[in-house]
């Protein structure tokens, strides 16, 4: 008699779980609130088309519906702070210019991000760059108010694949960005404008574009400018294998009158080709890539190249997930000046953090290795240490500074041996919105440069970002 009531409870009990199931599943299937990213134009907000998910102050602002029957059609508005305090002693070793900087770097973006019916996307940003107290104000240091993105793009999904196009005012950087980049590590970002298209289907994606550089002045607001005196197209393939690891490859056309090299000078015209490897197994992550560079500057050939590799191994397994790096790369100077050959590598538009904040070292006539630690105490805290080790690739060129600034007193003089330098960095997430990062550099310079009047460098950098 017990069984039988009891059997009803038990049916009623086995009904149930389909639809607590089911209800896990939604729970799982939900859609999450968006990563802030470096490029904001990336972000997709339509999400907070449900009210369950507007939990933060201002959300009514980054999604503001358009249409009732389309929520892919909105208006979304953000906004990027970021400060960074910096010590620079002796900065360029301290070789005829400034033997100490003490200052505060500020970049402030503001955004408007219109999306239209899910394929359409018009997006406009303007940012303000300055450097207060900085004694030595570079291209990439500070911007009066200007337009730094304004471009209108197009994304659709076919049954072949998917297509994406870009026109406007934009920015695109390629791999760990050695070469391609949109220079976050300095105050002023790289942007271009460019006409851009890609194809994605399956492991293959297919991009090209053709692009004029920004050039930057800080003369008065919106004074930037692009012309035809400088211009860099791509067609490019990427290709994933064994997995979801990349193989990539493209050819580069670089443009651009007035050009200035310690042995050539006038309008340069670099074919550029480049290959890359990057990927991720049984713990072990790696990053290969080489670049060739043939053409002229003014009525010199051009015969340059460059490696560049990054691999590392992670404990998984054990406490603060430890990963062992080692990176190395090597880049072409200039073996014979005064012949009609330039064999300098130019870096074309390199991550202003590559090497380090600091601007001690630049990607041309460089041998370079690296090996570093990297662990995580927490989930938001991320520690790295690294020791640097570089010569020049040939002494007859000069050692170059970030971008690539040759470094007076040192062509055609001394040894191979540039230097050593420690490098300690901190990043630690306090929220979604709220980032800091701490790095210290020390750089004990070898006899080339203490030869040339330089001394030994110190960096210091203390860095607040904030987004919304």
């Amino acid at each position: 008699m017990r069984a039988q009531c009891l059997l009803p409870l038990v049916a009623a009990a086995l009904m149930a779980l389909p639809s607590v199931a089911a209800s896990a599943d939604a729970q799982a299937a939900r859609p999450k609130r968006p990563a802030i990213k470096s490029n904001r134009w990336q972000e997709d907000w339509s999400v907070l088309a449900d009210p369950s998910l507007r939990t933060q102050p201002l959300d009514r602002l980054k999604y503001v519906p358009l249409s009732a029957l389309d929520p892919g059609t909105y208006l979304s508005f953000g906004a990027t702070l970021r400060e960074r305090f910096e010590i620079n002693h002796t900065p360029g070793f301290g070789i005829g210019g400034v033997q100490r900087d003490d200052y505060v770097i500020q970049r402030a973006q503001l955004h408007i991000d219109l999306h239209l019916f899910d394929d359409w996307q018009v997006f406009t940003q303007f940012e303000d760059d300055r450097a207060f107290s900085k004694q030595d104000i570079g291209p990439a240091d500070a911007d009066k108010a200007d337009l730094r993105l304004a471009f209108l793009a197009y994304s659709h999904t076919f049954d072949a694949g998917t297509f994406k196009a870009r026109i406007g005012r934009q920015d695109f950087a390629f791999d760990l960005q050695r070469f391609v980049s949109s220079r976050d590590g300095p105050n002023v970002r790289q942007s271009f404008d460019a006409v851009w298209a890609d194809w994605e289907t399956g492991p293959w994606r297919f991009i090209g574009f053709v692009s004029q550089p920004v050039q930057y002045r800080d003369d008065t607001a919106f004074d930037d400018t692009s012309n035809g005196d400088f211009r860099f197209s791509t067609v490019r393939v990427e290709r994933q294998v064994l997995g979801d690891n990349e193989l990539s490859a493209y050819y580069s056309l670089y443009q651009r009158r007035n050009a200035h090299y310690l042995d050539a000078a006038g309008e340069e015209e670099r074919h550029i080709a480049d290959a890359r490897f990057a990927g991720n197994r049984y713990g072990i992550d790696w990053d290969i890539e080489a670049m060739g560079q043939l053409g002229t500057v003014g009525d010199k050939d051009i015969r340059a190249w460059a490696f560049g590799a990054r691999a590392g191994y992670t404990f998984e397994d054990v406490v603060w997930t430890p990963r062992v790096g080692l990176q190395f790369d090597i880049a072409s100077g200039d073996r014979h000046p005064g012949d009609d050959t330039v064999g300098t590598f130019n870096p074309l538009f390199p991550n202003g953090y590559y090497f380090s904040l600091a601007g001690y070292t630049g990607y041309a006539n460089l041998i370079h290795l690296k090996p570093s630690i990297t662990v995580k105490p927490t989930e938001k805290l991320t520690l790295t240490g690294a020791i640097g080790l570089q010569w020049r690739q040939t002494t007859a060129d000069a050692i170059y500074i970030q971008p690539s600034q040759p470094l007076p007193g040192t062509a055609g003089k001394g040894g191979s041996w540039s230097g050593a330098y420690g490098q300690i960095r901190l990043d630690y997430a306090f929220t979604s919105n709220l980032s800091g990062a701490i790095e210290a550099v020390h750089y004990d310079v070898g006899d080339t440069i203490r030869n040339a009047g330089g001394s030994d460098g110190n960096y210091l950098g203390v860095q607040l970002n904030a987004a919304w």
